[in-house]
Parts: C-alpha cells; structure tokens; sequence
C-alpha cells in the first residue's frame, strides 16, 4: 500500500497542488501510475480541490470544511453535492500550470479505463495468477480491503487532523499536529505546520520523523529523480512559532 499512499502524499499533495519540489519524468510516471490505483480522482480534480482547501480553509469554499463535523470532512464531502461556494471559488483558481503538463492531462482524458485497470483489475488478477491466491481473497483483501484502507488512512489527514492535536505553528488556524495520522499517511499528519508553511516539501520541520514520504522524495532526490526541494528556514519556523504558536513546540 505504501506506493500507492505515495502517488497521494509525494504526488498529487506535494508535487502536484504544491510544487515544493521538481520531479523527472520516471518519477511522475510512476507517481501518476500509483494515484491512479488510489482512485481518489485524477490529478487535476485532486489539485483543485486541495487548493481551494488551503486557500479558503474552514469556510463554505472548503471542500472539506471540518467545521461542519468530522463525518463531513472525512467521507461526507463526497456523498453529497458540493456547496455552491466550492464551484464558484473553485472554478477561478489558476490551474494552468497543470493544465500545461500532458501527463496530467493524458490521465484526466482516460481516468474511468484507468481506475478500472490500476485500482480494480491488475490487483485482483495478480495474485490470483502469480502465486496461486484465490480469486475471492484477492478481491475481497488485495483490491477492496487495500483500497479501503487506503481511502480512510488519507481521508483522516482532513478530518482527525482538523479537530484533534497540537496547534504550535499557528493557533488561529484549525489544522493540527497528529502523529497517528501522520503514522497512517506515511507522513501528513503534521498538519499544523503544512497549512503554515504549504511550500515545504517536507510537510513537517522533523524532516523523516514519522515521515516516510519526505525519506521517499529525499530517496529520489539522490537518484537524480526530484530535485529543487524547497525548505523552510528554521529562523522563519521559530520565528512564526513565536509569533501565533500555541505554546506546545517542542525542539527535536
């Protein structure tokens, strides 16, 4: 599960919607191949939506507006239509920088045969015909239980970790510091400090402290693969932290 975590966290989050860092064409491939199988649509929608989380957060703009309760903000959101705020605010954010990339634009053209293929057909056949598992087992645990599991452990980045942790970053904002998402999502519970500071490629100051996908775009930055990584300065960490933290950071 853990690559496919990755085509959500090092791609779409933190390539894609954020542009903290730079990524080679093998590296998107493979980026684009395991977001496909996360099928928490395609790179485009994702990216929108997350953008328009962070720039109009906790409000009716908010996709996933947490103040309108925990359900809502983990799978509520996509039961029901979105508010009309969403699409209006939405619809004037500038994607053009995705809209120039044809591999985004190539999975976004043929995203329904590609969920199909990555997140339905490709995991039940495998195991079923390289090692012998029962075609039952196989789509009852390496497609559905996998595809769940995966769902809930990044889902909880936009519930748990708006409504439950330490705020020492920015008090006045409603993201928090989980680590138990952070553990779950391989390294986007510190949520505090990625709505601070959105253009840290790292999404946390600790670098690889419970962070698996900052060690996986480091990992790729040494193959030649990623480059440009953008950082905070610790002066403007402290600083900020002096500034609106809520007294909870600790040095480490």
């Amino acid at each position: 599960m853990g690559p496919i975590i990755e085509g959500i966290g090092a791609g779409v989050h933190r390539l894609w919607s954020h542009r903290t860092y730079k990524a080679r064409l093998p590296l998107r491939i493979f980026l684009i191949i395991a977001n496909t199988m996360a099928f928490q649509n395609d790179v485009y929608e994702w990216a929108r939506d997350h953008r328009a989380h962070h720039k109009f957060s906790e409000t009716h703009a908010d996709p996933h507006n947490s103040r309108r309760g925990f359900f809502f903000s983990h799978v509520g959101w996509l039961l029901v239509r979105k508010h009309p705020a969403v699409k209006e605010k939405g619809g004037k954010l500038d994607m053009s920088d995705l809209k120039a990339e044809k591999l985004v634009m190539f999975q976004r053209r043929y995203y329904k045969p590609g969920i199909l293929l990555m997140c339905f057909i490709l995991p039940t056949l495998v195991p079923w015909y390289c090692w012998g598992e029962t075609f039952l087992n196989s789509f009852y645990v390496a497609t559905l239980l996998r595809y769940a599991v995966v769902l809930n452990a990044t889902w909880l980045v936009n519930s748990a970790a708006h409504l439950y942790g330490y705020r020492p970053y920015d008090k006045n904002i409603d993201p928090r510091q989980n680590a138990l998402v952070s553990l779950g999502s391989m390294g986007e519970g510190f949520h505090n400090y990625h709505h601070a500071f959105p253009y840290d490629y790292s999404a946390s100051e600790y670098r690889w402290h419970i962070n698996f996908t900052t060690f996986f775009i480091d990992c790729m930055a040494a193959l030649g693969l990623a480059y440009d990584r953008k950082r905070v300065s610790k002066a403007t960490v402290l600083a900020r932290i002096k500034r609106t933290g809520d007294g909870s950071h600790k040095s480490g």
